[in-house]
């Protein structure tokens, strides 16, 4: 909401979670990552579990978070 407010967009994206390769736990494993859509006034959040190094981690979050907003900006 933030980002949308802030930069007066209709679109923010955003990313957190464990890329690893320190860091995880039990409860939050490396891989574990959560991604933040608005889009107009719509908010969902997707969580995600990605397996691999931390840069396959962090370029399956790239492909997710995009493949994802192209998918809602074409249902628009």
């Amino acid at each position: 909401k933030g980002c949308n407010r802030n930069f007066n967009s209709s679109i923010a994206v955003s990313v957190t979670g464990i890329a690893g390769p320190d860091g995880g736990s039990d409860v939050k494993p490396v891989g574990l990552v959560y991604i933040a859509f608005m889009i107009k006034d719509k908010i969902f959040v997707k969580e995600n579990r990605f397996g691999g190094d931390r840069d396959a981690i962090r370029e399956r979050t790239f492909k997710m978070a995009f493949d994802t907003l192209i998918k809602e900006l074409r249902e628009i």
